[in-house]
């Protein structure tokens, strides 16, 4: 009583202090979720143009809607691309001063099949008609934004199309370039050479530091750009059962197979229930027991679980196999008996007509044409049955001609029902001539499969509540341990494995072998997040994730752990190169052959179109020098891509003098015909991007 009373006496006190810490606490919510800090409103800006956020945010929440299953950072990443892509491409139509007419932007609406093709904006002839389609909206004017939307893209559309057409009238070879297109295939030369391979020095001999590949990084930086990044390293502690919760599922669904005594609240009597050996109605006994509803199809034995399918199928009537593991669950089946003939196998060669909906003909035909073909492919399959696979490859209308007409297994109905019937009413073997909506089909029956219906009473072995407390517990205790120790020290301790940290990027989604977790890596980039931190994940179907942030990199490199295996074998091979020089000395390949420990090689009629060293692969540079010979010269030491090289010229033969080198210019400009496709990658690379979409909650 004496503390209450001292309590009523400091109310007005401790309501004031409750308050303040109120105000603090909401006051640090609004300067970390950024209201009275210097977070842009802005999601982005490309060379000064800003993107706000609002408009961004009403385009990805289209892109949700419209995609399936599409999340909303893989939506953000994709407006994001198209805003950048869209603001680097109209600034260069504005240098440009393109325009587009009225016409050209008919002509882009109209190649869009849901404009073009649509009957409501098609005249008596069923060609698109301008007039009928601005009629459309003129009478639709709760549409008409919707059209001005269209017209944007359709403008853009348009004038890519001239700039890639710009492009590409920009892009010329000359015969010059033919010419040496034609001597680089047809000037050869021979020559002899000694090759120290960079395989013959053990890896563990040369040692390379990181700061070594960072320094060869910042030397190629335009190879190896990237967003900022950080590595997170994990403990995944599984929340799953333990060997006593998967007893217990076992022993529940073993005791279903017997009666059970339950008191009878209404009648105040005991009620002896069934079991599921003597239920009347296993269907109903099934539903009231199982998570997994029951299903009345006869399943054929290869659809039956692998292990157990011998068993399940080989069951008498009213048999019971079980308990016995089916993936996630622990299960009890009864037979109710088989089936023959429940799924067929069969090939068919369709014949398609005008009308019919089969994409892809191979000829347009009348009804009476495609009758009077099918019936003639059924005659040769008759009598030679060994034709069908390849008439059904040449001349069928369906995708599976491809498969020689195969279909596959199926079961009753899944077909249209002259095929069903067809199938399900004859024999093994038996071919026919069958019609449906899609035309004329030579049907052969190819297998059937017989199967077995059960009744099967599955309950989900998963973790008990004791033993998700338990991971919950060992999950905290590590997560507090490490938070002011040595993580890998504490994982040691506790017996848990540090997984290999993943570099990932501010908008990436994907984390390592644990899939989409998007909460971690946005973690990662928030403004209180430090090398060291760490922080529990709950991970939904897996259990607790503790993460620890291993560095952060803002070089706007990618990071170590990713370029360290590619640049690692570049910097090795540089010394090797160099120790390999060391000992090619002498005056004579023979001389140099024996201090590498290898032999004089002979490579004859090499071209530089195809600089292919025997045993060794493409060796560019070594072919080249080559050719830079004069007859019986011998060059420096040539570091390669496999080993370091001497050669000697032995031949070099030019090619014969021709006139024309159209066929090589027509080869060039082939090889050229993509180049539109490398300028946004050029113009992004050049570009001022700043892109702050970490900053809100995609």
């Amino acid at each position: 009583m004496a503390v209450l009373s001292k309590i009523r006496q400091r109310s007005a006190l401790m309501i004031a202090v409750i308050a303040l810490a109120l105000f603090a606490f909401i006051i640090g919510d609004l300067f970390k979720s950024g209201s009275f800090s210097s977070t842009s409103k802005d999601v982005g800006s490309i060379n000064g143009k800003d993107i706000s956020f609002e408009s961004f945010r009403v385009k990805v929440s289209n892109v949700e809607k419209s995609g399936q299953g599409i999340t909303s950072t893989a939506a953000a990443n994709r407006v994001w691309e198209e805003e950048v892509s869209i603001a680097l491409l109209t600034s260069e139509f504005e240098k440009l001063g393109l325009r587009v007419g009225e016409q050209h932007l008919v002509e882009v609406l109209k190649s869009d099949p849901n404009i073009g093709q649509n009957p409501q904006f098609q005249n008596g002839a069923g060609v698109f008609d301008v007039a009928k389609f601005k009629a459309f909206f003129q009478s639709n004017p709760d549409l008409a934004a919707n059209l001005v939307e269209r017209e944007k893209s359709a403008d853009l559309n348009a004038k890519f199309q001239i700039y890639s057409a710009l492009i590409k009238a920009g892009t010329y070879t000359t015969k010059a370039e033919g010419k040496l297109k034609y001597e680089m295939e047809a000037d050869k030369v021979s020559f002899a050479y000694v090759g120290g391979l960079f395989s013959t020095i053990k890896d563990s001999d040369v040692k390379i530091t990181d700061a070594e590949i960072t320094d060869y990084m910042k030397k190629n930086k335009k190879k190896f750009k990237s967003d900022e990044s950080r590595e997170i390293e994990y403990v995944l502690i599984e929340d799953k059962p333990s060997n006593e919760d998967v007893a217990e599922v076992k022993a529940r669904i073993s005791a279903l197979l017997g009666g059970s005594v339950v008191y009878n609240e209404a009648t105040g009597k005991n009620d002896t229930l069934s079991g599921f050996r003597s239920a009347k109605n296993p269907a109903e006994f099934v539903n009231s027991n199982s998570d997994v509803p029951y299903d009345s199809t006869y399943i054929a034995k290869n659809r039956l679980p692998a292990v157990d399918a011998d068993k399940l199928y080989d069951l008498a009537p009213g048999e019971i196999y079980g308990p016995y593991v089916n993936g996630d669950y622990y299960s009890i089946s009864k037979s109710l008996g088989k089936k023959i003939g429940v799924n067929a196998k069969a090939s068919h060669i369709l014949i398609s007509y005008e009308g019919t909906q089969v994409p892809n003909k191979k000829q347009q035909r009348t009804k009476d044409q495609a009758r009077a073909e099918a019936e003639s492919l059924l005659a040769q399959v008759n009598a030679n049955p060994e034709s069908f696979l390849m008439l059904a490859y040449t001349s069928s209308d369906d995708s599976s001609a491809q498969q020689g007409g195969d279909l596959g297994y199926f079961g009753q109905n899944q077909m249209v029902k002259p095929f069903n019937d067809f199938v399900f009413n004859n024999g093994i073997g038996k071919i026919g001539l069958v019609e449906t909506d899609f035309g004329f089909h030579i049907i052969k029956i190819t297998d059937k499969q017989d199967g077995v219906r059960l009744a099967t009473i599955s309950q989900k072995i998963q973790p008990s509540e004791a033993t998700s407390d338990k991971v919950f517990t060992q999950a905290t205790q590590f997560e507090m341990g490490a938070a002011d120790k040595d993580f890998n020290q504490v994982a040691k301790t506790m017996n848990l494995t540090v997984n290999p940290a993943v570099a990932v990027t501010a908008m990436d989604e994907n984390f390592g072998a644990l899939g989409n977790q998007r909460a971690i890596v946005r973690w990662g980039f928030e403004g209180d997040t430090k090398v060291n931190s760490i922080k529990r994940f709950e991970v939904a179907n897996l259990g607790h994730v503790i993460a620890r942030v291993k560095s952060i990199d803002d070089s706007g490199l990618v990071a170590m752990s990713q370029a360290k295996p590619y640049v690692e074998g570049i910097l090795k091979n540089k010394k090797k190169a160099e120790m390999i020089k060391a000992k090619m000395a002498g005056s004579s390949l023979e001389t140099m052959a024996k201090t590498v420990g290898s032999t004089v090689q002979q490579a004859a009629d090499l071209t530089l179109e195809n600089p292919m060293l025997a045993n060794a692969g493409l060796e560019p540079r070594v072919v080249g020098t080559a050719f830079s010979l004069a007859a019986n010269k011998m060059s420096a030491p040539i570091e390669g891509i496999t080993g370091v090289y001497v050669v000697k010229n032995t031949k070099t033969v030019k090619a014969a003098a021709i006139k024309d080198f159209a066929p090589y210019v027509a080869k060039l400009k082939a090889q050229s015909a993509n180049d539109a496709s490398r300028v946004l990658p050029a113009l992004k690379d050049i570009a001022d991007i700043e892109d702050n979409r970490r900053q809100f909650n995609f």
